[in-house]
C-alpha cells in the first residue's frame, strides 16, 4: 500500500537565511528515477549541494539539499517532481504494464513565430527566459536577421502544461512576449507545427570535419578543457570488496552545474540501478560521491571491461558535460555548443538559456541560430550553432567568448 500522495514529495523551506531547502521523495522505485528528478531540479535553476538516495529495489527514499532563488515556484516544482514519481500501483505490476503497452504520446510541437522591427543585445535571452517561465520547452530555434535590421524568430516548442492549443494559453504567451519585447514586436503567431512547417526548420547537414573531430572526440582529454576552473583532481575508484551485493564507485571531483544529473543520466543510459548514493559538495566546490550500484540483473559489475567503460564515461561526463567552441564560419564568428542527449530522447535543460545569458553579459548580439540533433560517433547530440553579429565592431577575443560561455554553462560564474 502506498503512502499519501501529498507525502510523496515534501519540500521543507530553510529555517534561516543561508540554509539549504530540503526536498524529500518517498515513492516506488524505477530505473532512472534519480536522473528524472535531478533533471527537473536543474530545470528550475536549483543547485544540489548534498544528496542521499537509498532503495530496496521496490521502494526508494531520496533527499536533496538544494540552494534556491527568490523566484523559485516551489508549488510548481513539487507538481513536476510528482509527475515523474511512480504511483503506488507500480508495486502491483499495473504501472509496468502501462509503461510497456501504452507508451506516452509524444507532446505536440508548436511553431511560435514573431517579427521584431529591430534587434538589440540580449533580446534572444529575454525571449528564452520568458518561454522557460511559461514552461515551454524549446526544441528547435531558427533566428535570422534581415538586411534592413528586422528579426524573424522561429521557436519550435512543446508545452509542459499541454495547453498551447487553447486560445487562453496562446494569449498568455503572446502577452508575456509583448511585455518583454515592447514596441519592437511587429507580429506574433502560434500554430501547431505539421510536417510541412517543420521541414523549413531542418538544420544544415554540414559540420566541418575539424569541428566533429575535436568537439565530439570521445577519447579522454589529456588535460582539463580551456576555462576549466577546478583545482580538485578528478579520481574515480571501483571497489567490489565493501559490499556483498553491490559495486561501490567513489568519485572525487570539482562541482559544476548539473553534476548529479550528469552522473544519474549516465547510470540510466547504462541501465544501472543505484541502490544507495551519497553526494556532498563543500563551499569551495569540491565534491565527493559514493555510489553503490548493480547491473540490471541484480549482480555486481565484476567484468573489468565493463568497469573501465563505465569509469571512462563518468570521467568524460565530469570533464566534458558540454562541448563549447568558437570557430570561423567564412568571415564570421560562430559559437558552437553541444551536449549529449539521453537515450530517452531528452536533452539537457536550460542550455540555450545559459548560452544567451552569457552572450548578453558580454554585450554580443546574435545574428542567427540553428538548433538541431545529430548522430555523431554513434551518439545523439543536441547542437547549437550561433552566428555572432560583429557588425558594430565590438568583437571580443574568441577565447574569451568560449571561456565565458563555458563558465556560465558550468555554473562557475
Amino acid at each position: 500500500m502506498g503512502i499519501l500522495y501529498e507525502d510523496v514529495v515534501v519540500i521543507r523551506q530553510a529555517e534561516k537565511p543561508g540554509d539549504s531547502i530540503v526536498i524529500t521523495v518517498n515513492c516506488p522505485d524505477k530505473t532512472g528515477l534519480g536522473c528524472d528528478l535531478c533533471r527537473i531540479i536543474l530545470l528550475f535553476g536549483l543547485s544540489i549541494c548534498r544528496g542521499d538516495a537509498s532503495t530496496d529495489g521496490k521502494w526508494c527514499y531520496l533527499v536533496f539539499w538544494v540552494v534556491g532563488k527568490p523566484s523559485t515556484r516551489w508549488s510548481l516544482l513539487k507538481k513536476r517532481l510528482l509527475e515523474v514519481c511512480p504511483s503506488h500501483f507500480s508495486t502491483s505490476g499495473i504501472y509496468s504494464y502501462r509503461l510497456e503497452n501504452q507508451p506516452p504520446k509524444p507532446p505536440d510541437v508548436f511553431l511560435l513565430k514573431f517579427w521584431c522591427s529591430s534587434d538589440r543585445k540580449g533580446l534572444l535571452h529575454d525571449v528564452t527566459e520568458v518561454l522557460c517561465e511559461l514552461e515551454l520547452t524549446i526544441k528547435r530555434v531558427k533566428v535570422s536577421t534581415t538586411p534592413d535590421g528586422k528579426v524573424m524568430d522561429l521557436f519550435f516548442v512543446t508545452d509542459t502544461r499541454e495547453l498551447l492549443h487553447t486560445r487562453k494559453r496562446q494569449e498568455e504567451t503572446v502577452h508575456h512576449l509583448q511585455t518583454v519585447l515592447g514596441n519592437t514586436l511587429i507580429s506574433c503567431e502560434i500554430e501547431l507545427a505539421g510536417p510541412d512547417v517543420t521541414a523549413c526548420s531542418q538544420v544544415s547537414s554540414f559540420l566541418p570535419s575539424a569541428i566533429t573531430g575535436d568537439m565530439f572526440n570521445l577519447e579522454l582529454p589529456v588535460g582539463p578543457p580551456s576555462g576549466f576552473l577546478g583545482s580538485t583532481p578528478l579520481s574515480i575508484a571501483v571497489d567490489n570488496t565493501l559490499s556483498p551485493s553491490h559495486t561501490l564507485v567513489q568519485i572525487h571531483c570539482q562541482d559544476h552545474k548539473g553534476l548529479i544529473y550528469d552522473m544519474m543520466r549516465t547510470l540510466k543510459d547504462y541501465n544501472i540501478q543505484l541502490s544507495y548514493g551519497r553526494f556532498f559538495a563543500n563551499p569551495k566546490g569540491n565534491c565527493e560521491l559514493d555510489l553503490f550500484i548493480m547491473q540490471a540483473d541484480g549482480k555486481k559489475i565484476m567484468d573489468p571491461n565493463k568497469q573501465n567503460a563505465l569509469c571512462s564515461r563518468l570521467r568524460m561526463e565530469l570533464l566534458h558535460p558540454l562541448r563549447v567552441a568558437v570557430v570561423s564560419r567564412g568571415p564570421d564568428t560562430e559559437l558552437l555548443v553541444a551536449n549529449p542527449v539521453e537515450l530517452s530522447g531528452r536533452g539537457r535543460p536550460l542550455v540555450f538559456h545559459d548560452i544567451t545569458l552569457a552572450l548578453k553579459i558580454l554585450n554580443i548580439c546574435i545574428f542567427s541560430v540553428e538548433i538541431g540533433r545529430r548522430m555523431i560517433h554513434d551518439r545523439e547530440w543536441e547542437v547549437y550553432r550561433i552566428l555572432l553579429d560583429e557588425a558594430d565592431g565590438n568583437s571580443e577575443p574568441r577565447n574569451k567568448i568560449q571561456d565565458h560561455v563555458r563558465k556560465i554553462l558550468m555554473g562557475w560564474e
